[in-house]
Parts: C-alpha cells; structure tokens; sequence
C-alpha cells in the first residue's frame, strides 16, 4: 500500500510540475501550446542520455531543462507572430514531430547506438541505493519540515481571504465562497499531505528508491512553485497578465510583448523539461510511445480542474486527476462487469462528462476567476 501511494505521489508531482509550465504559458500569458508534451520529451531523454555518458544526474536534468527551453525559443521565434488558432496548430505538430524523430532516430546509448524504438533502459536513477541512516534521517527532516512548510501556505491562503474581506472591493458573499471553497481545498490538500508524510516517513526508514525519488520531487515542485508564484505577483507576471487580457496595452506602453512571450514559452517549457527528468526516473525506462499527445491533454485537464492562471489551482488539478484515475482503477472493476479495454474507455468518458459539467456550472474552474478566463474573450 504504501509503496502505491509513493508511485501516486511520484506522478502527482511529476505531472503537477508539467501542468505548472503549461498554466504559466496559457493560464497566464493566454498562449495556446498543444504540443506541451514535445519539452517533456527533450527533457527526459536528454537527462538519461547524458546520465549514461557519465554526467551527474543533476547537472544531466539541468542541461535537459535548458534543452527544453531552446525548443521554446525555436518554437517561440516561429510561432509567436501567429494567431493563437494557428499557434495551437503549429505546437501540436512540433510534438508529435519530436516524438517521431525520437522513434526513427539512432540514439547514442553508452558507448553505442541504437534505434530510439527499442527505448532507453538501466539508466542511473537519483537515491537508487540504500543510503545511510544519517542521510535517511535528513530526508524525513526534509520531508517533516516540506510538510509543515505546505500546513502554514495553507493556512496563510485561508486567512488571506479574511484579510481581503474587510476591504470595500469584496463583497461579504463573495468573500464567504471564497472563504469555503479556500477551507474546503486546504483541508483536502493538508489530509493528502499528511498521508503521503506517513507513507514517505515509513518507505525512508525501510528504505525503497522510490520514496527518495519522491522527496526530491516534492522538494523541487515546492521550489518551482515558490519561485512561480513570485514571479506571477512581481512587475513581469503583470505584464503577462495584461498580455493575456489584451496585448495592445502592454504594446501601447512601450513593452516588447513578442519577448515577453518568449520568456513565457521558454520558461514554461525549461519546467516541463524538468518534470520530464522525473518521468523518466519514475519510469526506469523511457520509450517514445511513453510521450503521446495524450499527455499534453491531461495537463489541460489539470489546469482547467484547477482554474487557469492559479498555481495552486494546478496542483489541485493534478491532484484530483490522480486520485480519480487510483480510485476508479480499483473501484469500477468491482461495480461495472466490462472489460479491460470498455473499462478505459467508460472512464474517459466519464471524465469528459465531468468536465461539461464543470465548464456549465464553473467555467474558470475549481479556483479560478471568471474575469480571468484565457479563452472565450
């Protein structure tokens, strides 16, 4: 039990860090990238390649990020003049473009070279060997001072809420929704945390190399959302704001909107190469099939669940996509006698009944801001 709640936790982050690039690109600059799956894709090989010629594992995840994010800057130099129709075209199609190169191209593996079909295996993975009482003692300080860390967020998020209600810009009703859609969302968030502080508390003393590789996906989604969130908030967030809203403005004051969105795409896609890094670790094994446009999908899903242009939002949305997806596998084969193949297809499609309902009753999602809906202006 314990070990499938380290591999849901794993995945959560893995994907709550992809959609985080995806939120950044489109929640809040308003660019439309379908194709989000081809910086995931650059990152995860990139790191096992370079990791199998003898680079440190860090620095090998760090050069496949920046690799991750020259595909931005090439995508972003020929696409960003584009309608945002058009832009959504074009990134679907570099996607699948990186994926089919991966699949017929000879990849340089070790000391030889073998066709990308036959994917990439027995790569180094991070904390893949038992380590030391000491050093497992840190991580679970890590892991104890993260879960704090995530109570207190939660916490301060709550109070803000009664913070703004005494402001005249705030309605008392509006502030009570947001006061109990904030408690509701924390209350989940916190219970998960504490289930996955058990679990990871448990898996580090009996060590298993997964429960390493969750803290350091946990470690690193924190990071990325600390440093995302302080940049949404600062001067250049706004200008990316109000590119959203409507690039003629920021145009009109004398700011370089085609850069702006560069640095959007570049840094979205430079995050999505990281979570690539950690798929490929989850995975042990990377084959170009593990890359389907699907995954770009699911991103979107998380970030409409969640409400686009809310980081937080984000992890919500990955978090209920993964807890859907564990509890529907092991539940509706009991209630529902179909097959294995009609069963995926039920559950799809009952996930996309899930969001009609949701795009009817709450069109900017579970946290976001209907002013600040992307599409549909």
């Amino acid at each position: 039990m314990f070990e499938y709640l380290i591999f849901l936790a794993i995945s959560t982050a893995t994907f709550a860090l992809f959609s985080l690039g995806l939120n950044l690109q489109w929640g809040f600059t308003g660019l439309i990238n379908f194709g989000h799956i081809a910086f995931m894709t650059l990152g995860a090989y990139t790191t096992v390649l370079l990791t199998l010629k003898g680079i440190p594992i860090l620095l090998s995840a760090i050069v496949g990020s920046i690799v991750a994010a020259l595909l931005g800057l090439v995508i972003g130099f020929a696409t960003l003049r584009l309608r945002e129709d058009y832009l959504g075209i074009v990134t679907i199609g570099v996607g699948e473009l990186i994926r089919l190169v991966v699949n017929n191209q000879e990849l340089p593996v070790g000391n030889t070279w073998i066709s990308g079909a036959f994917g990439v295996q027995s790569y180094p993975i991070p904390l893949a060997t038992t380590p030391n009482l000491f050093f497992r003692v840190v991580m679970m300080a890590l892991l104890t001072l993260l879960l704090g860390v995530t109570v207190f967020s939660l916490w301060r998020w709550i109070n803000s809420t009664r913070v703004a209600s005494g402001t005249e810009a705030v309605t008392k009703k509006t502030s009570k929704q947001e006061f109990a859609s904030r408690l509701s969302v924390s209350l989940v968030l916190g219970l998960l945390a504490v289930i996955v502080y058990i679990s990871g508390i448990v898996t580090l003393y009996n060590y298993i190399p997964k429960a390493g590789l969750m803290v350091v996906a946990l470690l690193v989604l924190a990071f990325v959302f600390w440093r995302l969130e302080m940049l949404v908030r600062s001067p250049w967030g706004r200008v990316l704001k109000a590119i959203r809203e409507d690039e003629e403005i920021p145009k009109a004051l004398g700011k370089n909107v085609f850069w702006y969105k560069l640095q959007s795409l570049m840094l979205g896609g430079a995050i999505a190469g990281i979570a690539g890094a950690f798929f490929a670790w989850q995975l042990s094994a990377v084959y170009p099939d593990n890359f389907q446009p699907q995954l770009t999908f699911d991103a979107w899903i998380m970030v409409i669940l969640g409400g686009s242009g809310n980081n937080i939002g984000t992890i919500l949305g990955a978090v209920i996509f993964f807890a859907y997806d564990a509890i529907t596998r092991e539940l509706l084969p009991k209630i529902i006698p179909l097959d294995e193949a009609r069963l995926g297809a039920f559950r799809i499609m009952v996930i996309g009944l899930i969001l009609m309902v949701l795009m009817i009753w709450r069109p900017q999602g579970i946290l976001g801001k209907k002013e600040e809906l992307t599409l549909g202006k």
